[in-house]
Parts: structure tokens; sequence; C-alpha cells
């Protein structure tokens, strides 16, 4: 008797392929915006901002998180308190740059197996939120380019953060 097969994950379309090929290019920008840095500098204020690398790194984590958490389960994983969302943005008692990254990993391959897995045409509602627009509802594949753009946005923050502390860039 042979054992049960597990179903075949679906076929990469080149769309999945664009959308993890982005994703990966973004996050290592992100990434590399904080290479060899230590924990005490990731967490310094380098301008005006009350940006820190560490806290953009943890943020941009939480927010794929809750992202990826929307395309499975709706509107509810959208909810946080204003606390929730203030803490997401510095790093708390016990929290290291390591552990934001490694949690940013865990995150990164959920979000990568549901780009490779569910349907991009699912859809759920936007929560009620000044930002969105009233009855809006958003796609898996809005949510996974919304993931991107989140992402690419806070990698440009964090390079003049980067640069700001010792001179380091990105690119050029």
């Amino acid at each position: 008797m042979t054992a049960p097969t597990a179903p075949a994950a679906p076929a990469l379309t080149a769309e999945r392929a664009d959308l993890l090929e982005t994703l990966a290019a973004h996050r290592h920008f992100l990434r590399f915006t904080v290479q060899g840095l230590t924990t005490e500098q990731a967490s310094r204020r380098t301008t005006a901002s009350e940006l820190t690398l560490a806290g953009i790194v943890k943020h941009v984590a939480s927010t794929e998180a809750s992202w990826a958490d929307f395309v499975v389960r709706g509107t509810a994983a959208l909810q946080q308190s204003p606390e929730e969302w203030g803490e997401q943005w510095g790093l708390q008692p016990g929290e290291t740059l390591e552990s934001v990254l490694a949690h940013y990993d865990e995150v990164a391959a959920r979000t990568d197996e549901l780009v490779r897995t569910v349907d991009l045409d699912a859809a759920h509602p936007l929560p009620e939120a000044p930002w969105f627009a009233p009855g809006a509802v958003r796609s898996a594949r809005r949510v996974f380019l919304h993931v991107v753009a989140e992402t690419a946005q806070h990698a440009g923050h964090a390079d003049i953060l980067r640069e700001s502390l010792d001179g380091q860039k990105t690119m050029g």
C-alpha cells in the first residue's frame, strides 16, 4: 500500500512569479539597510522623524502579516488598537534587530506561500476606516501589490535613515 500524496500546488504562473520576485527584491533592499548594524544602531533616530531602522522593519513585517491574514481571514485581520499600531514602530522589551528580522523571515515565507497558492481573485471587504472608500473590497492580488508598494516605500525611508546613520546607501 502506498502513502497518500499531498495535493499538487498550483502551477507557478508568470503573474505569481512576478509577485514573488518583486516582493523578494524589495525585501532585500529593506534588509540591506540594516546589514551589519547592532540593535542599538538600528534603534537610533537619525533624522527629524521618529522613525528608526528597526522600527521600519518591524512595521513592514507587522503590516505584511496583517495583510496576509486578511487574504485568509478577511476583515477581522486588519482590526488593531491604536496601542498595537504604535507598538509596531519600535522595539519592545526583549526584542532585538535579530528577532525582528527572524520574524520578518517567517512572515515573508508565509506570504510567499499564499502568493503561490491562493486564488488571486478571492476578495474580502475592507474594514470601515477613513483611508478606505466605503464598501471597498480587496482581492488577494491587490493585497499582494499593496504589500509590494508598502515594502518599497519603507525601504526608501530606511535607506535615508541608514545614510544619515553612517553614510551607507542601498544603491549608488
